[in-house]
């Protein structure tokens, strides 16, 4: 499994005394209650909903992006975004910073994460990721057949995918090189003509007085402490989401090219905040 560790360290730890540990009480306690009491609620409904409709989720989704929108209200942490999420069939791709971006990219639009097969096994986030139709891969350019299937399946199902070509989470101040591998599998004949990939910016804004990288995620990083880090802030920042203009994957000849277009929409997102 390959991450980004970068070359500048990881911030400095402060140390959470008596009120970081209360706020961390205070927040992350009705957010437990909210991800794992709708966790309940989605796993009792999609009894229902698997047999009756397949893949095709009519209900579920809205239970995942209240869960979603709420987060940042319980958290304290700033919510906006810019433009307007695509509604038809298509794919969604954004850079990847932190475990935050689930919450914001699942807040406004309901989409169907694409993850790495890592993830399925992972405590806590795997169990939320499968509950709510992440479609786990590997990614190996051997499986691009394999993978053209899956995504087929999905968009037939009427999911947004959404992926980060990135490969992994950097630390909130930079758009790593996207891979190229996935883009490969919109350019079949069944799905290139009328698909549409919308690139999005994630930008997180840090805490007054904290370190530019609060929010970030990387590398050998272990949850438990960021997320209390997190959960402990004195003061919370932002993030925003940047919806750019949908690229129509029949305009370019190739996946390195729409990939390289997605890219350059993505880091211009991300430079023109700093």
């Amino acid at each position: 499994m390959s991450t980004w560790e970068g070359d500048e360290g990881y911030p400095i730890p402060h140390k959470i005394g008596v009120m970081g540990a209360l706020r961390a009480l205070i927040r992350g306690l009705p957010l437990a209650l909210l991800v794992f009491g709708c966790l309940a609620l989605l796993l009792l409904l999609r009894m229902i909903e698997k047999p009756l409709f397949g893949l095709r989720r009519p209900w579920t989704p809205y239970i995942t992006q209240f869960v979603c929108r709420n987060a940042f209200r319980l958290l304290g942490i700033r919510f906006a975004t810019e433009g307007t999420p695509i509604r038809d069939q298509g794919a969604v791709v954004a850079n990847h910073a932190s475990w935050l971006d689930i919450f914001a990219l699942n807040a406004p639009q309901q989409v169907y994460f694409v993850s790495k097969a890592e993830v399925a096994n992972w405590p806590g986030i795997g169990w939320l990721a499968r509950a709510t139709g992440t479609l786990f891969i590997r990614r190996d350019r051997r499986e691009a057949r394999a993978h053209k299937e899956l995504f087929e399946d999905r968009l037939r199902a009427g999911h947004q995918l959404l992926f980060f070509p990135e490969g992994t989470s950097s630390d909130s101040l930079r758009v790593l090189p996207f891979k190229t591998t996935l883009f490969q599998a919109f350019f079949d004949p069944n799905l290139k003509e009328d698909m549409i990939i919308q690139p999005v910016t994630v930008r997180y804004h840090a805490p007054k007085g904290a370190e530019p990288r609060f929010y970030g995620w990387w590398g050998d990083m272990e949850f438990g402490p960021h997320l209390l880090s997190t959960l402990a802030a004195k003061r919370q920042g932002a993030v925003t989401l940047t919806y750019h203009a949908p690229l129509k994957v029949a305009d370019f000849a190739d996946r390195k090219a729409l990939a390289r277009a997605a890219e350059n929409l993505v880091r211009a997102g991300l430079e023109t905040s700093m």
